[in-house]
């Protein structure tokens, strides 16, 4: 397996959050979706990187005071992050993307344009090399 396609979750499937969100829009829609981290694009759907749980904590702690009517008032863009997921291109190779999701949930993947397609979950990796590994289980 040489294609990184066979792997993506494409963006019409995928959750996110839109760079312009509050932090209090970014907790609801990370509560409703159900993730730990997702994928934040801008107008254009081009990638700005990764908001994760921990980064929303720290922002309540020290943007928010814990108080939801500042939630409201705070821009995601404002938060800083613990660590960005790096997207990869669809052309990257299978070492590399691997080598990512190792080290990640996800693996955001953006076409010649920077513009976010979808997204390589290490779930999915895992399922295709248990196939792999254990074909008749």
């Amino acid at each position: 397996m040489d294609n990184i396609l066979f792997f993506l979750t494409p963006k019409a499937m995928c959750a996110f959050l839109s760079d312009d969100y509050t932090v209090r829009q970014a907790l609801e829609k990370m509560e409703s979706a159900g993730f730990a981290a997702l994928p934040i694009l801008n107008k254009r759907g081009e990638y700005r990187g990764t908001l994760t749980e921990g980064d929303l904590l720290w922002a309540l702690k020290n943007m928010c005071y814990m108080d939801m009517r500042q939630a409201e008032a705070r821009r995601i863009m404002e938060i800083s992050h613990r660590r960005d997921y790096v997207p990869v291109r669809v052309t990257t190779d299978m070492q590399d993307l691997v080598k990512r999701a190792s080290a990640q949930n996800f693996v955001p993947v953006v076409d010649d344009k920077d513009t976010f397609i979808g997204i390589v979950t290490r779930s999915a990796i895992i399922k295709y090399c248990s196939k792999q590994l254990f074909p008749d289980e």
